[in-house]
């Protein structure tokens, strides 16, 4: 059936549509928040985009949804630079979303001592060539064994160490550094794998420059309750365990959460503290 025969009637009347194909991962909400929303147990296009800002969105919405269920009858040109998506200095949403991990959100980070992949997005020409102009991938970090999508892929093209906990290597035996027992250890002097067992066995979150925290799926922002979450629900290895490796966070400084799957939240660091203990008190 055509998408456009697929397209749900929950989304609003226009150019712009959602199909019934959605798997609800809530990416296209991520990027275009306020425009997509959630209605009906799938992400549907409350209003039309008006400004410029707001078709940027859309088109962002239609290349980070895994199941290309976010499309235009017109068929308008694309623009320019949606993905890598600057979210913080030098640290960037990929986009393109892959649907083997169910849409999680993967990131790429620029710097000096070498730029690293945290999670993996599809294998796609026009970002790994946005990539290449960037000075490649050093290091592809797994946050855990759900998110691996085409990161094999980007390590062969990039030459790029992989990095994986033991208890989830089985999903990158590809992996060439392995994260092994429950102790945080350096990648480099200001990179930090921490084991955050819970949701997988084998889920760790990566600590870059005491500011970024990339959480995998063990951690992500609610922005319509304003706070911090995690996904009982989604939590495939020990919850009890997932609420142990959370409170060891506290112990650790970051002003950013930037999640696998859920939404990704920018605060000071006090105010980050006191909602991780918010968040462990509720579990």
């Amino acid at each position: 059936m055509a998408k456009l025969e697929r397209r749900n009637p929950l989304s609003a009347p226009g150019d712009w549509y959602i199909d019934r194909d959605c798997i609800d991962c809530a990416a296209s909400r991520h990027v275009a928040p306020g425009l997509i929303v959630h209605r009906g147990g799938k992400s549907v296009f409350a209003r039309q985009p008006v400004t410029a800002d707001e078709e940027r969105a859309a088109w962002r919405a239609v290349l980070i949804c895994p199941t290309a269920s976010v499309g235009s009858v017109s068929h308008r040109p694309q623009p320019d630079g949606l993905f890598p998506q600057e979210l913080a200095p030098g640290v960037f949403r990929c986009g393109y979303n892959a649907r083997e991990s169910f849409g999680t959100h993967s990131y790429f980070v620029q710097r000096a001592d070498g730029n690293l992949m945290v999670d993996s997005p599809r294998y796609v020409n026009k970002l790994v060539r946005s990539f290449e102009a960037r000075g490649g991938i050093s290091h592809v970090l797994l946050s855990h064994r759900d998110d691996v999508a085409d990161a094999r892929k980007f390590a062969a093209h990039f030459g790029a160490r992989v990095w994986i906990h033991e208890h989830d290597r089985d999903a990158a035996p590809y992996a060439t550094d392995v994260i092994t027992g429950d102790k945080p250890i350096d990648i480099g002097d200001v990179l930090l794998a921490i084991p955050t067992p819970g949701h997988t066995r084998g889920s760790a979150v990566f600590l870059l420059e005491d500011t970024y925290l990339f959480t995998g799926d063990s951690l992500a922002w609610d922005p319509e309750a304003r706070e911090l979450e995690a996904f009982r629900d989604a939590c495939w290895y020990s919850w009890p365990v997932l609420k142990d490796s959370l409170a060891r966070l506290v112990d650790y400084r970051f002003e950013w959460v930037l999640a696998g799957h859920g939404d990704s939240v920018h605060l000071a660091r006090d105010e980050m503290q006191r909602q991780l203990r918010e968040l462990v008190a509720r579990m």
